[in-house]
């Protein structure tokens, strides 16, 4: 295989903040390609700064070990997986880029997309959320009548939050979803839930520090509402962790380090009958496209990058109000623009 990289910075519509006063107006990320014959490959990683991973950490650590990547017959991508899980033990970002482009190089020599691969249809797919990012109740506001949408993440973790949930209803019906992102404490999540539940929310995401298991059992008894991990649930050994503690989880491919996990985390949350929802972190149509094929296996999806960006770099994927329809394409269905 021949491969080839790029540096992306791709500017946010609108500056993006969570808890914890963390605002990004641009995403970083890395665009690998993977080449085969007459087949190309594409995978994507964006850069998150409180995972301490930076796109010149992955690209230092593509270059170092540039010709083994290259030197594997891919046969296989799960086999590639594992290869290159002991290639970049302490990279799983970089490990997500090159498995995306794996199973993108795969689908297309396959001539299928990969959903199809996986023995899955393209039916009971769920609808995507849009996420409101942290700002004055105003702008928050402005923003949702900006994008008239059937479900919004709302992102919370201030002292203000009952008050924006409270206004922000006050002007549409759309279904809410919460993300505190680890923004609470235990006493503040059992003060907050009952209200949202009575502001029609649907569900928690990630409500307490990512550690803070004895303070998720206590609200797993008591939630009004379904709690779904995030932070707490980064790699395959913590879906088992969260059993008991959260109802779901939410997969993120980048931190899970790719396609290849993510197919066993799925399957091992239904094994223990918890619900599944797959997140974005703000990728682009390449990663979003990722998330895309994974649509018939999930309970939910945040799968907005490409509609929290000013820009993109692939088209294959289109959003109308929310349903998601892919190209059909091979692979992950989408062409670089």
């Amino acid at each position: 295989m021949k491969l080839s990289y790029r540096e992306l910075n791709i500017p946010f519509e609108y500056p993006f903040t969570i808890s914890h006063g963390r605002t990004k107006t641009h995403q970083p990320s890395l665009l690998v390609a993977l080449e085969l014959g007459t087949f190309t490959g594409f995978g994507e990683a964006p850069a998150i700064v409180y995972y301490n991973t930076t796109v010149a950490q992955m690209i230092a650590d593509l270059e170092s070990k540039r010709t083994l990547v290259e030197k594997f017959a891919l046969i296989d991508p799960e086999r590639y997986w594992h290869y290159l899980h002991h290639l970049f033990p302490d990279n799983p970002f970089l490990v997500c880029a090159l498995d995306m482009a794996a199973w993108d190089l795969f689908g297309k020599m396959k001539n299928k997309p990969l959903f199809e691969l996986w023995k899955t249809k393209w039916e009971n797919i769920p609808v995507t959320d849009y996420t409101i990012g942290i700002d004055t109740i105003e702008k928050m506001v402005a923003k949702m009548q900006a994008k008239p949408w059937p479900i919004y993440k709302i992102k919370l973790g201030t002292e203000e939050d009952i008050a924006i949930v409270e206004t922000l209803r006050k002007h549409t019906d759309a279904v809410f979803r919460i993300d505190a992102n680890a923004g609470w404490t235990t006493e503040e999540a059992l003060h907050k839930i009952p209200q949202l539940a009575a502001l029609g929310v649907e569900f928690i995401e990630q409500p307490l520090a990512k550690d803070n298991w004895e303070g998720m059992k206590i609200l797993f008894e008591r939630s009004k509402l379904p709690l779904f991990a995030d932070e707490s649930c980064v790699f395959e050994q913590d879906v088992e962790k969260c059993y008991g503690h959260f109802h779901g989880i939410n997969i993120k491919l980048t931190k899970c380090s790719g396609i290849t996990p993510a197919i066993r985390m799925i399957q091992k949350a239904r094994l223990l009958d918890m619900q599944v929802m797959m997140g974005s972190m703000n990728e682009s149509s390449i990663g979003s496209a990722a998330i895309a094929n994974f649509l018939p296996q999930l309970d939910h999806v945040d799968m907005d990058g490409p509609l929290l960006l000013s820009e993109d770099m692939a088209k294959g994927i289109s959003f109308d109000f929310g349903k998601i329809q892919l190209s059909g394409k091979p692979g992950l269905g989408i062409m670089l623009v």
